[in-house]
């Protein structure tokens, strides 16, 4: 398969069964090649109208704290396909809401559920779930991850280029976002580059960024942070950006809108991106703030691709975790 080769047996690929999956900085390169081989044979056989019930009397257990449109979407229809069910647990009407701990959810709730996914705010929510659940626990979103969504963005860059090592990625915006610290470990574990432009006090999380700068190094490829976005989106293959003010910011808006005004994608500066560069976004956004209409709706943008792809990348995750 050219650019995506994976180097995983069956028997490799066995080795995901009963998991977490948390984020695509605790997978090796192998591994997220292993899932987009997945996603790209699970969606070929999706269309072909060939679903196999291989997830047949399982059952995902959703814990939503974020509200979601895409996420919720693509795992409910997902185990659907899989022959699998979910069950959509909104935090406000289960006992986590009214104060039960986290360790006792996770334990009650591995008796009943195959698995569980969880959007929330903070990432130790979803790790002290794992610690203490006895099923796979996936990560729906946190406020530091994002590992779902681009893992559905690395599937859709590899249909539209026919590789993924050696493209140049940028991402504008938010450098303290779950999209740019997501996108920065799975982007060098396939082999891409990545420069990221975002206004200064808005770096990515150093604990992150520093492990992303030490994989980068080893793997011989660039990583570049800037508040140039003219210098960073130079070359570019990939151009993706996402909200300016995410949930639980809302009382930062108006100075949000101030500070990265000067980061919008719009057909200036992707004119400094390659003629054939493809725009992503994870989705909902904002036309007329980080992105101009005229891009996300023009002939370069791949988003509704890309959030077609979360379906199959969802689905990719849950059968080898749970296969």
């Amino acid at each position: 398969m050219s650019n995506l080769a994976v180097h995983l047996n069956e028997d490799d690929k066995n080795g995901f069964k009963g998991k977490d999956f948390l984020t695509l900085g605790e997978l090796s390169s192998d591994e997220i090649h292993a899932l987009l081989q997945e996603a790209m044979e699970l969606k070929k056989m999706a269309k072909a109208g060939k679903n196999i019930p291989y997830l047949k009397g399982k059952v995902l257990g959703m814990i939503f704290e974020k509200s979601s449109t895409r996420t919720r979407v693509s795992f409910e229809v997902g185990m659907l396909q899989l022959g699998g069910e979910a069950i959509f647990l909104s935090s406000k009407d289960i006992q986590l809401g009214r104060g039960e701990t986290i360790h006792d959810t996770a334990k009650v709730l591995s008796r009943y559920v195959d698995a569980l996914m969880i959007r929330t705010y903070g990432h130790e929510v979803v790790e002290e779930f794992a610690k203490y659940s006895s099923v796979p626990v996936i990560n729906g979103l946190t406020d530091l991850h994002h590992p779902t969504q681009v893992l559905a963005d690395l599937l859709t860059i590899y249909e539209k280029k026919g590789k993924l090592s050696g493209l140049k990625m940028c991402y504008v915006g938010d450098g303290n976002n779950n999209m740019c610290h997501s996108l920065m470990e799975g982007a060098l574990k396939v082999g891409m580059n990545l420069s990221i432009a975002c206004p200064k006090g808005y770096e990515p999380n150093k604990k992150v960024f520093q492990k992303a700068v030490s994989d980068a190094k080893t793997n011989g490829l660039s990583l570049k942070i800037s508040d140039n976005i003219a210098e960073m989106m130079k070359d570019a293959d990939v151009v993706v950006t996402d909200v300016w003010t995410s949930m639980g910011q809302e009382n930062e808006v108006s100075e949000r809108m101030t500070v990265f005004s000067p980061y919008q994608v719009n057909e200036e500066n992707c004119k400094l991106a390659k003629k054939d560069f493809i725009f992503l976004h994870c989705l909902p956004a904002h036309r007329g703030e980080e992105v101009s209409a005229s891009i996300i709706n023009g002939p370069h943008s791949v988003v509704f691709d890309e959030a077609e792809n979360r379906l199959h990348a969802q689905k990719a995750i849950l059968k080898l975790l749970l296969l």
